[in-house]
């Protein structure tokens, strides 16, 4: 059932999109309330808030996967209801997943074809290929045909999964995070044609992002929305981070911590090199099997000395999480040594103890927490047998729960309470709750995977200045993030991973975004 709010409009060339009052409910939770937006046909629309904002449910509804319970979305001024994909796509809305939905046994031309839906049984070859070929000569992506997406890299995968819906010909590309695998000359280039698109008058696009400088870069006009409302739009021309972000985190947010976090360009500060002598942590060799038995690190050396932070930057899956899980002790070794403060180390717990040595793990509530125990029993974990959370050989609840009251309050976690389970709360409180505990007392080394990432900006800097705080103390800190940002501002050093190996190294002090990322994406 739709119902005629305006005069009939082409069903062809770009889309005026508007919600209006869109609610959506799950249980007792408000993940859009009453959103009203509107996005001029033929612009680049972003979307931008903190985890949970509730950008992706709002996309979804737009998309066809969720149903609102009030409010309508309305297309060139006609009110329809998206029950569900299927009919979005028939109205010309496409879309482009932040994970990859490719069908890895298939080759490109035949995961263009089947994004189209409706495909024969059997396919004239000659004439479809011609037919992808004409399309791609279209495009600034040149992708092998016959290629298998597992024999693709990350930025080659997301360009096909673009390539899938420009071939739909949609009338609104909503595209969720696009970037996050990308170096930033394939994020460029992308963005960049897809803004093309737009202006060409073919299509309208709305994209969800974090990063303030493809907004300000690529966009046209920004909502930003928090805590399921949209509290902010305006035309790119006529703001800038500091603003987007007090509109983010709130009215009652510092424009200090806005202003020093979110410039597109890194803060500067004073680097002071590390003191000579003995690393802090040491790797020799490192030899690390991935997830299906294929070598996913390579024999790599580094070392970090004391008063140091490292960072590591890279496209995601190119060894970086296998690293880490190995210097922590959740992946065995191949080969190779790993030496704390001269010592063999291994990621015992003893050691752990007897070194200071603290790690922070990408995805906490798989690889750092108990979901089914409390928040109090998981900040306990590190510590629950030493005083004075335990005494005589008996373990002293109460001061378990004592301190994740204040740890809570300190971390500013959101939570029913100490004693509700960890897997209760969002990923960025399970984050918090992790770092209470993993911060807490003296640190040598510190290996940290995307420490930050799910937290609002507040927490951000928070969480940077405990960081840098480690370092000015002299412990030996080594940053793994897809967030050249965070390793421009924090980072003594900057390696470059690629494929498993160690490709390029240089000071922080003297880092090009340009040459990081030709480095990121192999093409040097």
């Amino acid at each position: 059932m739709t119902a005629s709010l305006a005069s009939e409009t082409p069903d062809t060339g770009a889309m005026a999109l508007e919600t209006y009052e869109l609610t959506k409910r799950f249980g007792g939770f408000t993940a859009l309330d009453h959103v009203t937006m509107k996005v001029a046909p033929g612009t680049v629309h972003a979307l931008l808030g903190e985890n949970g904002a509730g950008k992706s449910t709002l996309v979804k509804c737009v998309a066809g996967f969720h149903r609102p319970e009030e409010g309508a979305v309305m297309i060139d001024g006609r009110e329809h209801d998206i029950a569900n994909p299927v009919v979005a796509r028939t109205l010309g809305i496409g879309m482009v997943y932040q994970h990859f939905t490719l069908a890895p046994g298939m080759s490109v031309a035949e995961n263009l074809l089947l994004a189209g839906g409706n495909t024969p049984a059997l396919i004239d070859w000659k004439a479809r290929r011609a037919e992808l070929q004409s399309f791609l000569a279209n495009t600034p992506f040149r992708l092998d045909l016959d290629a298998r997406p597992s024999e693709l890299a990350a930025g080659e995968k997301q360009k096909l999964e673009l390539l899938k819906q420009l071939y739909l010909r949609p009338r609104l590309l909503i595209l969720d995070e696009p970037t996050s695998v990308l170096t930033p000359q394939e994020a460029d280039e992308v963005l960049g044609h897809v803004r093309e698109f737009a202006r060409s008058g073919l299509c309208t696009v709305l994209i969800i992002t974090h990063k303030f400088r493809e907004v300000m870069a690529y966009a046209d006009d920004v909502t930003v929305l928090r805590k399921g409302r949209a509290v902010h739009t305006t035309g790119v021309a006529y703001t800038g981070p500091a603003l987007l972000a007090r509109y983010m985190v709130g009215e009652g947010a510092d424009e200090a911590i806005a202003e020093e976090h979110l410039s597109p360009v890194h803060a500067v500060r004073a680097r002071v090199p590390a003191a000579a002598g003995r690393p802090a942590l040491e790797v020799r060799g490192l030899h690390v099997m991935g997830d299906r038995g294929a070598p996913a690190v390579r024999g790599l050396d580094l070392a970090i000395h004391s008063g140091e932070i490292l960072g590591i930057a890279g496209v995601s899956g190119n060894g970086q999480r296998e690293l880490v899980e190995a210097l922590v002790g959740q992946r065995g070794r191949a080969g190779g040594d790993v030496l704390v403060m001269g010592q063999p180390y291994r990621a015992t717990r003893e050691q752990n103890h007897r070194l200071k040595v603290r790690s922070l793990p990408e995805e906490p509530l798989r690889n750092a927490c108990v979901g089914e125990l409390s928040v109090a029993e998981n900040m306990a974990l590190r510590d629950f047998d030493r005083a004075p959370l335990c005494a005589g050989g008996r373990l002293r609840f109460s001061h378990w729960r004592s301190r994740a009251r204040d740890w809570i309050v300190a971390y500013g976690i959101k939570t029913q309470g100490e004693d509700a389970p960890i897997r209760s709360l969002s990923g960025g409180n399970v984050q918090r709750a992790v770092l209470a505990r993993e911060l807490d007392g003296e640190i040598d080394v510190l290996v940290a995977a995307n420490p930050v990432f799910g937290l609002d900006f507040a927490a951000v800097k928070e969480i940077h200045t405990r960081i840098l705080g480690l370092r000015e103390r002299g412990g030996a800190v080594l940053l793994v993030s897809e967030d050249l940002d965070e390793l421009l501002e924090l980072a003594d050093r900057i390696v470059v991973m690629s494929e498993g190996r160690f490709v390029f190294e240089t000071s922080a002090s003297d880092a090009k975004r340009a040459e990081l990322g030709a480095h990121m994406g192999g093409s040097t």
